[in-house]
């Protein structure tokens, strides 16, 4: 893995699916009680930055994984991030609470984060920096 990180984008793919699955259905149903324009700028500044680095590793900004511990750590900690994330949001679709909206917002922040140390990429550290307080505030804040 160099450029193209596989286990990143299969990470990505499967926390789109619920998201993907929730706006088809209940696009309409989704009004935004809360809106401020810097706080949303900020999360789809990071939320672009996550989604692109934990895809794509700039040459020289990131360091291998040096060891097949860090892999597999890598791979069970993220892999229990996307797990316990379906779970909650398979039990939560019907449901608009704000544990729900704190848990689907702070679970993908957290894998972010993780991500990015594990593999000490600080474009995706940063972006995750920008993305986790930004959409966790936004999902409180609209949550019922």
């Amino acid at each position: 893995m160099r450029w193209f990180n596989v286990f990143g984008f299969i990470l990505m793919a499967i926390l789109m699916v619920p998201n993907m699955v929730y706006f088809t259905k209940r696009k309409e149903e989704t009004p935004r009680k809360w809106n401020n324009k810097i706080v949303e700028i900020i999360e789809q500044i990071g939320r672009i930055g996550c989604t692109f680095f934990m895809i794509i590793n700039i040459p020289g900004w990131w360091s291998d994984w040096g060891s097949g511990e860090l892999l597999t750590i890598y791979l069970i900690v993220n892999t229990g991030f996307v797990v316990v994330y379906c779970m909650i949001w398979t039990m939560g679709f019907n449901r608009n609470s704000v544990l729900a909206a704190l848990a689907l917002s702070g679970i993908p922040s957290a894998l972010f984060l993780f991500s990015g140390i594990a593999i000490r990429y600080v474009p995706l550290i940063v972006a995750a920096l920008l993305f986790a307080p930004s959409h966790i505030l936004i999902s409180y804040k609209n949550a019922d």
